[in-house]
C-alpha cells in the first residue's frame, strides 16, 4: 500500500502555513505519543507517520519538492537516489525540542521506554546544488550523467573521526557523554528546568584529546568526488532533483549532505517546443501542397516521422501525433506532439506566376468561404485543448 499524503495525515490544506504545520503536527504527537498509548502498534505508527510528513512539510525546500513530485520527489520509494524518508526515534523526538521547548523535548525523549536521558548531537554536512543541462531527447528518455564535484570529503587520515592516528575520544566531562546540560534557574513561578547544547563537546558528548594534523579535528577536508546522475524520463526545465548523501562530508562522522540537481533544458536546433508533456512544432507548407495534398516529415524526440497533409488544409490546422510528446515523470502516460500547419504565401512572384493566379483568381474555388468548413479556426483550438 503507498504512502498516504502527508497533508491528510497532519489534517491541513496544501496551502497551510508553518505555524498550522506547526500546530497540528504537536496535536498528532501528543494524541499518538506512545507514553500515552503503550503496546499500541498502530498509534506507534501514526506518530512515526505524522513526524515523516512534519520532516518533510516544514523544511521549504522538501515541501516544494513534494508538492511538485509527490513522494518521489523527497525520495520515497521509486524516486530519485533510491532513498526514502527514513526516521529514528532520536529524529523524531528532535521536533519536539523544536516544537514543545528543550526541557519538554526532554522530558518526553526521557519517558519513551525508560531509556532515553540525553540527545547527542548528529551532525549533518551542507547540501550542494548543481545546474545539468539537457537535450530534448534526455529529458524525453531519460540519461546518466557523470559529474565532478568539488566539495568536503571524509579526511581519509583520520578516517572522519577527527582523532589523529587512531587515538581514542574521551567522553565529555560537562555533559558526561549525553550531548546535553540542564540547568535549573528560580522564577517567581518557581524552578524551571531547561535543556541546551553542551557548550564544551557541541553536543557530541565526545572531545578530542589530540586532533588530526590534516583535518584539525575536523574529521573533513576540501576534496573531489565524481557523481553519476541517473536523470529520470520526463524531467523538465525547473525541476530539482535529490540525490541523498551526496553533499558536503559531515564533520566527525556525521551525515552527509544531500546534492541538489536543477534541471536547464538546451536550445533545441529542431524548432520543437515542449509545452508540458506536449511537443509544439510549426510547419510550413506551400500554397499548392495545402491545396493538393501531400506526405511530409516533422522531427521528433526520437527522430523523424511521416504526416499527411489532406488535400484542402487550411493555415492553422493542427494535426495530432499521439504519443510523440514526452513521458509524464511520474509515470501517468505519455504526451502528443502538435503540429501547426502554416500556409506560406510568396511574396515575390516572377511574371509567369502572376499570370497563372491572375487566371485562377476568379476561380469559385479560389473564392474565401468560411461556410464550406466545419469549424472556425478558433472552435477547433477550443476542442483541441478541451478534449
Amino acid at each position: 500500500m503507498g504512502k498516504r499524503d502527508y497533508y491528510d495525515v497532519l489534517g491541513v490544506s496544501k496551502d497551510a502555513s508553518p505555524e498550522e504545520l506547526k500546530k497540528a503536527y504537536r496535536k498528532m504527537a501528543l494524541k499518538y505519543h506512545p507514553d500515552k498509548n503503550p503496546n499500541n502498534k498502530e498509534a506507534e505508527e501514526k506518530f512515526k507517520e505524522a513526524a515523516e510528513a512534519y520532516e518533510v512539510l516544514s523544511d521549504s525546500e522538501k515541501r516544494q519538492r513534494y508538492d511538485q513530485f509527490g513522494h518521489s520527489g523527497v525520495g520515497g520509494a521509486g524516486g530519485f537516489g533510491g532513498g526514502g524518508v527514513h526516521m529514528s526515534m532520536d529524529d523524531i523526538f528532535s521536533h519536539f525540542g523544536d516544537i514543545f521547548g528543550g526541557a519538554f523535548g526532554s522530558s518526553f525523549g526521557g519517558s519513551f521506554g525508560g531509556q532515553r536521558t540525553g540527545r547527542r548531537r548528529v551532525r549533518r554536512g551542507s547540501n550542494l546544488r548543481v545546474k545539468v543541462k539537457l537535450s530534448l531527447k534526455e529529458m524525453a528518455h531519460g540519461t546518466e550523467k557523470k559529474i565532478k564535484l568539488k566539495k568536503y570529503v571524509t579526511c581519509s587520515a583520520c578516517h572522519g573521526t577527527g582523532a589523529e592516528g587512531g587515538s581514542s575520544k574521551s567522553t565529555c566531562p560537562t555533559c558526561r557523554g549525553t550531548g546535553q546540560v540542564t540547568q535549573i534557574s528560580n522564577t517567581f513561578l518557581g524552578q524551571m528546568q531547561t535543556t541546551s547544547t553542551c557548550p564544551q563537546c557541541g553536543g557530541e558528548g565526545e572531545i578530542i584529546t589530540n586532533k588530526c594534523k590534516q583535518c584539525h579535528g575536523n574529521g573533513i577536508v576540501q576534496g573531489e568526488d565524481v557523481i553519476t546522475l541517473k536523470i529520470p524520463a520526463g524531467v523538465a526545465e525547473g525541476m530539482q532533483l535529490s540525490v541523498s548523501g551526496k553533499g558536503n562530508a559531515a564533520p566527525r562522522g556525521g551525515i552527509p549532505g544531500d546534492l541538489i540537481v536543477m534541471i536547464e533544458e538546451k536550445k533545441d536546433d529542431t524548432g520543437l517546443v515542449r509545452d508540458g508533456n506536449n511537443l509544439l512544432y510549426d510547419l510550413f507548407i506551400s500554397f499548392s501542397d495545402a491545396a493538393l495534398g501531400t506526405t511530409t516529415e516533422v522531427p521528433t524526440v526520437d527522430g523523424k516521422a511521416k504526416i499527411k497533409i489532406p488535400a484542402g488544409t487550411q493555415s492553422g490546422k493542427i494535426l495530432r501525433l499521439k504519443g510523440k510528446g514526452f513521458p509524464d515523470v511520474n509515470g501517468y502516460g505519455r504526451g502528443d506532439l502538435l503540429v501547426n500547419v502554416h500556409v506560406w504565401v510568396p511574396k515575390h512572384l516572377s511574371k509567369q506566376e502572376k499570370e497563372m493566379l491572375e487566371k485562377l483568381k476568379h476561380s469559385d474555388n479560389f473564392k474565401p468561404d468560411p461556410s464550406s468548413h466545419d469549424k472556425s479556426y478558433f472552435d477547433r483550438m477550443r476542442d483541441f485543448f478541451t478534449g
